[in-house]
C-alpha cells in the first residue's frame, strides 16, 4: 500500500523556482531536483502503464494514439511520445523532470511506492501536468493524494461491459472539447463514481444516463465523464473514456485528447476553474429597510443594469408590513401602493430612491378575489440612456382604475431620469402603449422587457386569469365573470388574437414618444380573415400565461421567456396535463399554446357554455381555434410552437404514450420525463439571461467564457426547481428542441435561508458579474432578506501562466 509519509514532502520551494526533496534511493545528504515547471526545450509525453497484473487491452492503442497525436498538427503542437511500465521513472529525476506531461493509462491497483509516489507529487507541485485515462481512476486506492489528483473515484463493478451512450459536451471552449459535438454518441464502458466531483471540478462532458444502462450506483443527470482541474500547484486533467481499445481509433476521441494533452503539456492555456463552486463570491449588496421605509428596496420584482455599473432595481407595491392595506372596492385607496425605483450605485456602494409611483397593487394576500399582482412591473433603460436619460417603466396607475367595474389600465411609459438629482421626472411622461386589464380576480400580471439589437422593446404580458375555476387545469371557463367581463377565461386573453393581454409585444419606441411596428411580429393588424379588425400588430408571441421575466440575447436576437403555469398537481385524463412552467428560446414569432396546449404540444380539454363542467373535444395544437364566447379575434389560431423546458411537481419534461390523434394518455402510471435533470414541486419559473463573454472587457469579476452562450433558467424557489445553466442546439432552438446540456447553479448562487433563496430576477451588468433580486421571505411586501445581490467570479485567468508555456520562459 502506497502510503505518503509526510516527512518525505518537506523542502518544497513555491513560485518559478526548483523543487528539491532527499529520496531513499540516493545516497544519505544528496537530492533530486526537478525543472518548475518541469519539462525541457523538447516537449516530451511520459505514458505511464504500470499494471499490478495482466495488462490492460487499451494500453497498446493508447500509445499508438497519443503517439500519432504527438507526430500531427502544427509544429507547435508536436511532442515526443515515451511509454514505460517501470515505476522508477518516479523517483529519477533526470527522467522525470523532462516530461511536460504524464499520462496514466493505467489498470486498477496500487502500482506506486512510497517514494514513488511522492516523486509524482513533487512533480505535480513543481507544475508537472498529469492526464489520467478510464481505469487510472482504480490506481492508487489508498492514496487520498492521488484520488484527489484524479478528482473521484469508481464504485466497484461500474463500466464492466462496453454501452453506446450520449455524451452532452458542456465546455464549447476548452481545447479537449471545443470541436466535439453537442451530443457526442459513443460506446465506451461508462463508470459510475462513489462521490460526485462536479464542483470540485471542473467538469467539462458528462454522460446522459437516460441513454444506455448505469446500473447499480448510478449518478444520475449530473454525471460526469471529463472533467479538469488545477491542482496542488499543477494540472490535472482526467477522462473516464478511453475504456475501451476501440475507442482510441476515434477521431472525436484522439480530438479530445489531443485538447487535453495540449493544455497539461503546456502547449496552450485552457481555464479548468470556470465551473468549481469555489471560486464564486456571492455577496448582499443592500441592507435590510430601516422600520417602517423602503430605503434600500422595494417589494422585488426586477432590475436592469446601465452601462456605468448601476443598478436600477424596481419594487412591486407592497409596502411594509406595518403599513395599511386597503382591499374593500368602496374605499377609493383601494389597492393602493407605491412601485418604487431604487438605484444602486457601484462607485459608493450606496442605494437611493429614484421614484415612487402610485400604483395599484397593494391588497395584499387572501383569495383570488382579494390579492392581487398588479403594480410596477417592468424596468427598461434606453439603448442611448447615457445620452438620454430614458427609463421604461411598465405600471398600472391607480389613478386610472375604475371601481365600479374593476378595470385598470396597463401601461408602457417613458420617463427621464435626471442625473444632477438622481431622480425620475415624473412630469415627463409620456405613454407609448396602454390597454386595459381586468383586476377584479388576482392574477398574472407579467411585466418584463428587454431590447433587441434593433432597438425593438419586448413587453411581456400576463393573461389577468384566475388561477381558479378550472381545478388547475386549462384556464378556460367562459361562465366566471364581474359585470360582464371574464376573468377565468384565458381565450378571453392568452388565446385571442385581438387582446394585449397573455403575450409578448414586441414595439419600436420612436423620439417622440410614440411607437411604430416592426416587420415581422405575428399580425400585420390588418388581417383581411374573419372580417378583419380581429387582431393587434403589436403581439409577437401570443399562448403565453404570465410571463414576468423575458431576455434577449443581441447577437442572434433570440427571445428568452419563462412562465408560471397553472395549479393542477396531477395530470387528468378528463382534462389534461399537469401544471407545467415553461422556458421558450423563441427565434420568431408563434402561439405557444396556453391555454390550449402546454409543454412539448399536449393538450388541454375544451369546455364551454352552457355547461363548463362537461369536457369537449381535445384542442388540436396544430391547428387550434378559439370558440370561446368571450372571444373577439380571430377563431382559426396559429399552430402551437413546442416549449423548450416544461417542468411539473414531479419532474422535468413530462411526457405520455400518444393515441393515433397525438393525444397523450394522461395516465400517471405512464409519465415518462425528457428533463430528469429537473425537479418541480410548489414553482414559479424565473427565466434568466443568455451570458455573452465580453473578452475586450478588463473586469475581473466577469464570468468565465465557459458561461458564453449559456441560458440561465431559474425559479422563485430554491427547493428542487431549476437554477440551472442550458445550452441549445441551433439546429432545434426555437422549433421545441429540448436542451442538450444542464448543470445546477445552486453552489453558485447560493440558495438556503441565508443565501438567495427567493430567486425574482437575474442579470449580468456590464462587468461581467450577476445581479440578483431575493424576492424575501413573504408575499405582497418586502422584508429583511429581500435583496439585491451580486455574484463575482474570482478564480482568476486560464492557466498555465503565459512565460510557462512550452518553449517560453526557458
Amino acid at each position: 500500500m502506497a502510503v505518503v509519509s509526510g516527512a518525505l514532502l518537506t523542502g518544497m520551494l513555491s513560485g518559478g523556482t526548483a523543487s528539491a526533496r532527499p529520496f531513499p534511493d540516493e545516497p544519505a545528504g544528496t537530492t533530486m531536483s526537478l525543472p518548475s515547471p518541469p519539462g525541457g526545450a523538447e516537449t516530451r509525453v511520459l505514458v505511464f502503464h504500470g499494471s499490478t497484473g495482466a495488462e490492460a487491452p487499451n494500453v497498446d492503442a493508447g500509445i499508438e494514439a497519443i503517439e500519432k497525436i504527438g507526430n500531427s498538427g502544427p509544429a507547435e503542437e508536436r511532442f515526443t511520445t515515451e511509454a514505460s511500465s517501470n515505476a522508477s521513472v518516479f523517483t529519477n529525476e533526470r527522467k522525470l523532470g523532462r516530461y511536460h506531461a504524464i499520462v496514466f493509462l493505467t489498470g486498477g491497483g496500487d502500482i506506486l511506492d512510497a517514494e514513488q509516489e511522492a516523486g509524482l507529487e513533487a512533480y505535480v507541485e513543481a507544475g508537472g501536468g498529469f492526464l489520467g485515462i478510464h481505469d487510472a481512476a482504480r490506481t492508487e486506492p489508498y492514496s487520498t493524494w492521488f484520488g484527489e489528483l484524479i478528482g473521484a473515484r469508481p464504485t466497484a463493478g461500474s463500466g464492466a461491459k462496453a454501452q453506446r451512450a450520449t455524451v452532452e459536451v458542456g465546455d464549447r471552449v476548452h481545447p479537449a472539447t471545443k470541436s466535439l459535438p453537442l451530443e457526442w454518441k459513443r460506446p465506451d464502458k461508462w463508470l459510475n463514481w462513489k462521490e460526485n466531483p462536479s464542483g470540485k471540478v471542473h467538469t467539462i462532458a458528462r454522460v446522459r444516463e437516460a441513454t444506455y444502462t448505469p446500473g447499480d450506483g448510478a449518478n444520475g443527470a449530473d454525471h460526469p465523464v471529463s472533467w479538469c482541474r488545477d491542482y496542488d500547484g499543477g494540472r490535472s486533467f482526467y477522462t473516464a473514456m478511453g475504456g475501451t481499445a476501440e475507442s482510441f481509433a476515434e477521431a472525436d476521441f484522439r480530438d479530445h485528447l489531443r485538447g487535453a494533452l495540449m493544455w497539461t503539456a503546456r502547449l496552450t492555456q485552457a481555464d479548468c476553474k470556470a465551473s468549481i463552486d469555489a471560486n464564486y463570491k456571492a455577496e448582499r449588496l443592500t441592507e435590510p429597510n430601516q422600520p417602517g421605509q423602503n430605503d434600500q428596496i422595494g417589494e422585488p420584482h426586477g432590475l436592469v443594469t446601465a452601462k456605468d455599473g448601476r443598478v436600477f432595481y424596481i419594487g412591486r407595491g407592497g409596502a411594509d408590513s406595518s403599513q395599511p392595506v386597503v382591499t374593500d372596492w368602496a374605499d377609493p385607496n383601494v389597492g393602493k401602493g407605491q412601485g418604487q425605483v431604487h438605484v444602486w450605485d457601484p462607485k459608493t456602494d450606496e442605494v437611493s430612491l429614484a421614484a415612487s409611483l402610485t400604483v395599484f397593487g397593494n391588497k395584499g394576500g387572501g383569495d383570488e378575489l382579494v390579492k392581487n399582482e398588479e403594480g410596477l412591473l417592468g424596468i427598461e433603460l434606453d439603448p442611448e440612456f447615457e445620452d438620454n436619460g430614458w427609463v421604461y417603466l411598465h405600471y398600472t396607475p391607480h389613478s386610472e382604475i375604475d371601481r365600479d367595474k374593476h378595470v385598470g389600465e396597463r401601461r408602457v411609459s417613458r420617463f427621464t431620469f435626471d442625473e444632477s438629482t438622481g431622480k425620475l421626472d415624473l412630469d415627463s411622461e409620456k405613454v407609448l402603449l396602454d390597454w386595459p386589464v381586468q383586476i377584479h380576480s388576482c392574477c398574472h400580471a407579467g411585466g418584463g422587457m428587454a431590447w433587441d439589437s434593433d432597438d425593438n422593446l419586448y413587453i411581456a404580458t400576463g393573461d389577468t386569469n384566475s388561477s381558479q375555476f378550472t381545478d388547475g387545469y386549462s384556464g378556460n371557463n367562459p361562465e366566471p365573470n364581474f359585470k360582464g367581463l371574464s376573468f377565468a377565461d384565458a381565450r378571453r386573453t392568452s388565446g385571442n388574437t385581438n387582446n394585449l393581454n397573455g403575450k409578448i409585444l414586441r414595439i419600436h419606441p420612436e423620439d417622440d414618444g410614440t411607437y411604430s411596428l416592426p416587420k415581422g411580429n405575428l399580425f400585420t393588424g390588418d388581417e383581411p380573415d374573419e372580417g378583419g379588425g380581429k387582431t393587434r400588430g403589436e403581439i409577437y408571441v401570443m399562448g403565453v400565461r404570465n410571463p414576468s421575466r423575458i431576455a434577449v440575447d443581441k447577437k442572434t436576437d433570440t427571445l428568452y421567456a419563462g412562465w408560471v403555469g397553472p395549479d393542477a398537481g396531477a395530470p387528468s385524463t378528463t382534462w389534461g396535463p399537469a401544471k407545467y412552467d415553461t422556458f421558450a428560446a423563441i427565434t420568431g414569432p408563434g402561439n405557444h399554446g396556453w391555454p390550449y396546449c402546454m409543454g412539448n404540444k399536449q393538450p388541454y380539454r375544451d369546455r364551454n357554455l352552457p355547461d363548463p363542467a362537461k369536457p369537449l373535444d381535445w384542442y388540436d395544437c396544430d391547428a387550434p381555434k378559439n370558440e370561446s364566447p368571450n372571444n373577439d379575434g380571430l377563431v382559426n389560431l396559429p399552430p402551437v410552437t413546442g416549449n423548450t423546458i416544461w417542468y411539473s411537481p414531479d419532474g422535468g419534461g413530462p411526457d405520455f404514450p400518444r393515441d393515433e390523434n397525438g393525444v397523450p394518455s394522461y395516465d400517471d402510471a405512464e409519465q415518462f420525463f425528457r428533463l430528469p435533470w429537473l425537479k418541480g414541486g410548489g414553482q414559479a419559473a424565473m427565466n434568466g439571461p443568455l451570458y455573452r463573454y465580453d473578452a475586450d472587457s478588463d473586469s475581473d469579476v466577469k464570468w468565465p467564457a465557459y458561461w458564453d452562450g449559456k441560458w440561465f433558467v431559474g425559479d422563485l424557489y430554491d427547493a428542487d426547481q431549476p437554477r440551472h445553466a442550458v445550452l441549445t442546439d441551433p439546429k432545434t432552438v426555437g422549433k421545441g428542441g429540448l436542451p442538450v446540456h444542464a448543470e445546477s447553479l445552486k453552489k453558485i448562487v447560493p440558495v438556503g435561508e441565508n443565501g438567495i433563496r427567493n430567486l425574482m430576477d437575474w442579470k449580468f451588468g456590464p462587468d461581467g458579474a450577476l445581479y440578483v433580486l431575493d424576492y424575501g421571505r413573504g408575499f405582497f411586501t418586502s422584508d429583511d432578506k429581500s435583496a439585491l445581490w451580486r455574484v463575482t467570479y474570482t478564480g482568476g485567468g486560464p492557466t498555465p501562466a503565459a512565460g510557462d508555456l512550452a518553449g517560453k520562459g526557458k
